[in-house]
């Protein structure tokens, strides 16, 4: 007697036999099982040797081999586009689906996973929200992660093609062009539809994007054939793949690019490097940027790991309470009860010892306080430590931090004569607090100082401003988002300011001749020594431009 399946089992048997079929062997996404290795890749050579073989010759990379540190995390460059591009309610969907989305990698090095986290993270975005995110929030975090070793191997090289089989070319093209230096960017392209992503790994598109660049590159060196090859005299070049890639010549452009047919001709020599051999590969210093990273946007501050970022969702909750608790603490508190309150609830404060200005006496004008600028509290910080009220003048300032503002704003309006009367006047009735970079920079950078302050006729006090954070930025250049500025830096669960008064040398430029650009500069280089910070004459109008494409400038409503 023979005993049928029943219609419920024969989904287990065929996911039994699936099972088997994968381990069984591994076949090509097209059709065809990979052909077993014949001559093994070799291992890479010792560095100084690699670095010569490359001089002058054209690379081919494998980004997730070799500029970025093995193992890569995936899903922490995933849930930072999901949550600076989407929202934190996107991020947390991709969390939560995160232990399902690995088991779609097992057994196919993980590629599977990647194009299922992409499809949940970028979905339904806009292509140039992406886009912006790539160039303005992953460089830092894909900087951080890059190997020393593959990183100097890229700048010996002519010329570099980049490729990555596991981010779409979005997410990495700017980091690899923009700071690393690569000449043509290969990776996965995503299908968009009216300016909006629709998720989806085109791999036909992925090969006809992929062959124009690699023509524009290689000229004749490269043939796009359907089959037969074809002989060339030209010069090859060098591949720099993973171990995973010794077993396929084109394993750079496959699975994902089939059309496009790499032939043997063009790669002279291939070198391939194991998981094993990178374990001892060093982080890329600061110092050794290909190009300094000066400016970087969004709100994360870590990278967001599967472990961490489940922590920061824990948080969550309890952050919304410390902000409510902060915000009332510094808006109607007294001045002497601000830093022990704050203090209570994390907020680390350290007043190096300096020169404190006395409240100016009766009759005389007030102290102006020029001081660098991190995040929007600085004027307010400036208030607590002095134990006194002050005015802070800026350029634009949301209704919502205008509102909740423990001290006295004012607007300035970019017009130099009429600003430079309302801080003389606001100079006249009390203290008065400006930050002439004109935007924030988180990095250990000063920008270049407006010499407006130099004009106003008064000595010049110096304050110099250092911030600490762990989980979120409290600046940002997104538009619509800077009103909540301050109140993610309160959300951070220990957030740090170091206050340190100097000593007050700069005095104004009508009393010691000084033109009021070098008074600036001088003061910049006072505050740039007491911090530690390299000295830039870069402005606000870069930082936009590299940030956001614009040039920060909110115009005013027309009048109705």
């Amino acid at each position: 007697m023979t005993m049928k399946p029943s219609s419920l089992s024969k989904p287990f048997l065929s996911l039994f036999f699936l099972l088997l079929r994968k381990l069984a062997g591994r076949r090509h996404p097209r059709g065809g099982r990979m052909a077993a290795t014949t001559k093994p890749i070799p291992p890479p050579p010792p560095l100084p040797s690699l670095l010569d073989k490359l001089h002058g010759q054209t690379l081919i990379v494998d980004v997730d081999s070799w500029i970025l540190r093995s193992p890569v995390c995936a899903f922490s460059y995933f849930m930072l586009v999901a949550v600076e591009a989407g929202g934190f309610l996107r991020g947390l969907l991709l969390l939560l689906l995160y232990p399902l989305l690995c088991l779609l990698g097992v057994g196919d090095d993980g590629a599977r996973a990647a194009r299922a986290m992409a499809t949940v993270a970028l979905v339904g975005l806009e292509e140039k929200e992406v886009a912006r995110v790539g160039r303005a929030v992953l460089p830092k975090f894909f900087l951080e992660s890059a190997a020393a070793e593959g990183v100097a191997a890229v700048s010996a090289a002519a010329r570099v093609v980049a490729v990555s089989a596991t981010f779409p070319r979005v997410m990495v093209d700017a980091f690899l062009r923009e700071y690393v230096g690569v000449d043509a960017v290969v990776g996965v392209e995503v299908r968009s539809v009216g300016g909006f992503l629709a998720g989806l790994v085109d791999d036909e598109d992925a090969a006809e994007m992929a062959a124009k660049r690699l023509r524009g590159l290689f000229g004749d060196e490269l043939e796009v054939v359907t089959g037969k090859k074809k002989e060339s005299s030209n010069g090859g070049a060098v591949g720099l793949v993973g171990a995973a890639s010794s077993g396929r010549v084109h394993y750079l452009f496959s699975p994902y690019y089939c059309k496009l047919q790499l032939e043997n001709y063009v790669l002279q020599e291939t070198f391939a490097v194991s998981e094993a051999d990178t374990r001892g590969w060093r982080p890329l210093p600061r110092e050794s940027y290909p190009r300094p990273l000066i400016f970087h946007d969004g709100r994360l501050a870590f990278l967001p790991t599967p472990s961490a970022a489940l922590a920061m969702y824990t948080f969550l909750p309890f952050a919304v309470a410390l902000v409510a608790f902060r915000t009332v603490a510094f808006s109607f508190l007294p001045y002497r009860l601000c830093f022990p309150v704050g203090a209570f609830t994390g907020m680390h404060y350290r007043l190096v010892a300096g020169h404190v200005p006395l409240a100016a006496g009766a009759g005389e004008e007030g102290r102006l306080y020029v001081c660098n600028h991190r995040t929007l509290l600085d004027p307010i910080i400036v208030a607590a430590a002095l134990g006194r009220p002050v005015t802070a003048v800026t350029y634009s300032l949301s209704p919502v931090s205008e509102l909740i503002a423990p001290i006295r704003t004012a607007r300035l309006t970019r017009d130099r004569a009429k600003d430079q009367r309302n801080m003389a006047s606001l100079l006249a009735r009390g203290d008065l607090v400006v930050c002439p970079e004109g935007t924030t920079c988180r990095e250990e950078y000063l920008l270049r100082l407006s010499p407006l302050f130099a004009e106003l006729g008064a000595d010049v006090n110096p304050v110099a401003l250092d911030t600490r954070v762990g989980m979120f930025y409290g600046t940002s250049t997104k538009p619509g988002a800077k009103w909540m500025d301050p109140f993610y830096f309160m959300m951070n669960p220990r957030p740090a300011y170091r206050v340190e008064f100097l000593p007050s040398a700069a005095a104004a430029a009508s009393e010691r001749g000084d033109d009021s650009i070098d008074v600036a500069n001088r003061v910049q280089r006072e505050l740039g020594r007491a911090l530690g910070f390299e000295l830039t004459g870069l402005t606000r109008k870069d930082k936009y431009m590299t940030l956001a494409g614009n040039e920060g400038v909110v115009m005013p409503a027309a009048p109705k």
